[in-house]
């Protein structure tokens, strides 16, 4: 028992390596660092999953049973690496586009966001990766029971097998479901795997190594060792391998871990096209030294030595115990990386299509609480990686935990194979409907347990002897591994043919028989042509949705925070500040991709359909028509759940709707103006022009003083151009700034004194200048600021004596300098449109086409400083807030 401390104490060990290195990654990603937390080496790494205990131990066992057939298990995957790298392209783009979470969620949203659907898929999905799950426990127990020797066989059986469950679990929960978001990739759990990766292949290399140059002498006496061994042989099935290639390739895309690693956590596509030769040449050194390993296990190990462990015991029977133990550390990883990533996978199937509709269903007043949704959705798929796991463990300890592993690897590839036709079908034809894809998952689901799974528990475990010998109820044509009377053909090939020749027969045939309703032809135009269209078009009903019904319902799903990030920054590309956006067609879309992302594309879609449509669904409705859980239950009682915040929203949004109308009104009045204003001295110029031109004998001071008036309206007319033509160069970024050093208080002393000449008030301006403040900026731009600001106040300030006091003063940092006078404040409601073109506040004598302060604002914004207005008790301030690198300058 010495052995089995010491392998216990450095499995803890490497399981808190495994723990710190996902911690550390996942802090990486958080800050948003870890660039090669994304890099197409760890993608190509977490593929390795598909390299379970199965292909660790199971290979080895499966070459000195069956000889080179072992390869099938190899070949496969490599092939669609390699040959179908366009399907796989188009299978990622689909998942991407489509939000995806799992097979469940992709199946079902390819026809119809069928619920019904998503639901077999999910059963039959969990039921065929649950003999999986026990082989992985299996392996690892077995590990444990050749260390411990025959005193702790029994031991390590049960109490080691029940202990690697619950940890493998506890990792699960830990590093899988800290976040809703089922597209947000899982970055300490797949760093993880890519760490198991390496592992598992240095320690089979390791293994390799010592029995090919430590044991045979060399690589000639190792081939020598191997022509004389069975497997040498090479005596191939050829019906057997086609069959086992096909099943291997069939389950490395369905396998829920393989599609949760390949697409789910894919962070760009582009990372396949590594993928697509560097996984494979992993493949072919996982299985380098599979026949020599087997080869020299046959040999020295005594006859009845289970193959499996070969990988183990040739080592140990070598005295080689450090050996031994990092083998035991590579299956150990090939084993709790499938489990950790197939638990997670099917963990948020089952959340998202069983469990949750059934807490729907008993919450018949329905939820109000936002986040209420996101908190059960994370407990639910918690509560699922449990049970999962402990399917796994009871179907290792009622099936006895005797047969090899190869053969129930076997089993499980068959049960996901059946998602093949429909998966790829779905992708491939638009003509396969929902009821066709329905029957063909039946009809093979059925097969399969009838010929594979209950059969796999042995003679009269599940099937009693005579159902073997005579058939189900006594016919013969229903014998487990003779279906239809057909009889000499291995029972692996039998299950394989049959389940999935009725799979893809009744999936065509019924899809021929009916006919897709307009979701199914919208979705199936989307994934056939994906690259044509990769987003989602939906012929929603904007105008009948409110962004305030939909911010209550993605804050049920996203959590607040979350869901008023990104109604946010939606509001910022549609050009508003402070308000919720716009309910557009494209916002309709991407709130549904951000919601499918945690809850499933169709529960996504039932969603919004049921705030589009305006009606109250009820939980059967939504469990119906959707094909995932978390949802919204009532119309009204939304409404009522809005929350405090919302209604400040919308405040905020009713004044920005008073503003947008008040600058409208602003802006008819200004082109009326600006006419008029061009059309008043245009007119003067004209009829005096004709004056002078046609009147004889026309004085000296009459010509003088008609000369006067010309110019005077050119004078009007130019500086009206101007302050159009500056505030279009302003707003369009053309303006060419000329920085130069100067003095403020010189700076401001001519702009007095030009201001004060352009008043046609007699103003009195008070300095409050006391240091000295150089600037560097462009000196005339900032000037022409100062000249408006002392303009305005002359022009616009009705006390009896106008006054306007200029102050500098420090703020931190910056310099601001002020503008205060004694006039009346601009009303309250006039405030926000001051700065904007158009606005003409209080203008007495009817000159102006109030751009002068929006040519301040531009102007500011362009030095980098700002302009703003600040109401006191007394009189107007504004205040010019001076450049971050002018502020730098003040002495």
């Amino acid at each position: 028992m010495t052995s089995v401390n010491l392998l216990v104490g450095v499995s803890l060990v490497y399981v808190t390596f495994l723990f710190a290195i996902a911690f550390f990654a996942e802090r990486a990603a958080a800050r948003g660092g870890g660039r090669w937390l994304r890099s197409p080496l760890v993608y190509t790494l977490s593929l390795s999953i598909y390299c379970t205990a199965w292909t660790f131990y199971g290979a080895v066992g499966y070459a000195a049973r069956s000889g080179m057939e072992f390869v099938t298990i190899y070949l496969g995957p490599s092939l669609v690496m390699i040959g179908w790298w366009w399907a796989l392209r188009k299978l990622v783009r689909v998942g991407r586009v489509q939000r995806a979470t799992s097979v469940a969620d992709l199946i079902s949203a390819r026809f119809g966001k069928s619920n019904l659907l998503a639901i077999v898929v999910t059963v039959m999905a969990v039921i065929g990766v649950t003999p999986y799950i026990a082989l992985q426990l299996q392996s690892v127990t077995l590990s444990f029971s050749i260390f411990a020797g025959p005193e702790g066989g029994d031991l390590n059986a049960g109490t080691a097998g029940f202990w690697i469950a619950f940890g493998l679990a506890i990792f699960t929960v830990l590093f899988g479901t800290r976040n809703l978001n089922a597209n947000e990739r899982h970055d300490g759990v797949v760093i993880a795997i890519a760490v198991e990766a390496v592992v598992k292949l240095i320690a089979l290399l390791a293994v390799g190594v010592f029995v090919v140059w430590g044991i045979a002498g060399g690589i000639t006496p190792m081939m020598d060792r191997i022509d004389a061994s069975p497997i040498g042989a090479w005596d191939m099935d050829r019906g057997r391998w086609v069959a086992l290639t096909a099943l291997s390739a069939a389950a490395f895309l369905t396998l829920p871990r393989m599609f949760q690693v390949m697409v789910v956590e894919n962070e760009d596509e582009r990372h396949l096209q590594i993928a697509a030769w560097a996984f494979p040449l992993y493949l072919m050194l996982m299985s380098l030294f599979v026949v020599p390993i087997a080869v020299i296990g046959l040999d020295l190990m005594p006859a009845g030595a289970n193959p499996d462990l070969f990988v183990l015991t040739v080592p140990l029977a070598e005295g080689r115990v450090g050996l031994a133990t990092l083998s035991f550390l590579g299956g150990f990883s090939s084993a709790t990386s499938m489990v950790i990533v197939a638990t997670l996978a099917l963990s948020t199937m089952v959340s998202n299509h069983v469990v949750m509709p059934v807490w729907l269903s008993s919450r018949s007043a329905g939820a109000q609480v936002s986040g209420d949704v996101r908190n059960v959705v994370i407990l639910s798929r918690r509560a699922s990686i449990l049970m999962i796991i402990g399917f796994g463990y009871l179907y290792y300890r009622f099936s006895g935990g005797g047969a090899a592993l190869a053969a129930i690897g076997l089993i499980s590839f068959t049960a996901v194979a059946q998602f093949l036709p429909a998966m790829m079908g779905g992708i491939l034809w638009r003509g396969a409907t929902r009821w066709g894809a329905l029957t063909g998952l039946v009809v093979g689901f059925a097969i399969w347990v009838y010929c594979s799974l209950l059969p796999s528990f042995g003679p009269g475990a599940v099937l009693s002897v005579a159902t073997f010998e005579n058939g189900l109820w006594g016919l013969g044509w229903l014998r487990p591994h003779a279906l239809f009377g057909i009889e000499g053909v291995d029972p692996t090939v039998h299950a394989v043919a049959w389940s999935l020749t009725l799979n893809l027969a009744a999936f065509v045939g019924v899809s021929l028989m009916t006919f897709p309703g307009p979701l199914e032809r919208l979705q199936g135009a989307q994934f056939v042509n994906i690259f044509d269209h990769s987003t989602q078009a939906r012929g929603w009903d904007a105008a009948r949705a409110t962004s305030e019904d939909l911010m209550v319902m993605a804050q049920r799903i996203l959590g607040a925070e979350e869901a008023q990030t990104l109604f946010r920054s939606e509001a910022r590309s549609q050009g508003l500040v402070g308000t919720l956006p716009e309910p557009s067609q494209e916002f309709l879309q991407r709130l549904e991709r951000e919601l499918a992302a945690s809850v499933g594309a169709a529960t996504a879609h039932a969603m919004i359909s049921q705030l589009v449509g305006g009606a109250s669904v009820s939980v059967q409705d939504l469990m119906a028509v959707a094909d995932e859980s978390a949802q919204i239950l009532e119309y009204s009682s939304q409404l009522e759940a809005k929350s405090g915040e919302l209604t400040r929203t919308a405040g905020q949004l009713r004044e920005a709707n008073a503003k947008l109308t008040a600058l409208s009104v602003q802006k008819d009045a200004f082109l009326s103006q600006i006419s008029h204003e061009l059309r008043t001295p245009m007119t003067s110029i004209r009829s005096f022009s004709e004056i002078l031109r046609d009147t004889e004998g026309m004085g000296q001071q009459e010509k003088t003083r008609y000369a006067s008036i010309i110019h005077g309206e050119a004078i009007r007319l130019t500086r009206l151009l101007d302050d159009l033509l500056d505030l279009s160069v302003l707003e369009n970024g053309q303006v060419s700034l000329r920085y130069e050093t100067g003095v403020l208080n010189a700076l401001l002393e001519k702009a007095i004194q030009t201001g004060q000449a352009s008043s046609p008030r007699n103003l009195t301006v008070r300095r409050d200048v006391q240091k000295t403040v150089t600037l560097t900026t462009d000196l005339d731009r900032l000037g022409q600021v100062f000249i408006n600001l002392i303009t305005n106040a002359g022009k616009y300030c009705d006390a009896e004596a106008p006054e306007l006091k200029i102050s500098v003063r420090r703020d931190g940092p910056d310099v601001l300098v002020v503008f205060a006078d004694n006039g009346t404040p601009i009303p309250e409601d006039a405030r926000t449109l001051i700065f904007e073109k158009f606005a003409r506040i209080g203008d007495q004598d009817g000159s102006g086409a109030g751009l002068g302060l929006a040519i301040c604002r531009e102007i500011m914004t362009r030095l980098g400083g700002d302009v703003s207005y600040a109401p006191g008790a007394k009189g107007n301030t504004f205040i010019v807030h001076l450049p971050r690198q002018e502020a730098l300058a003040a002495q």
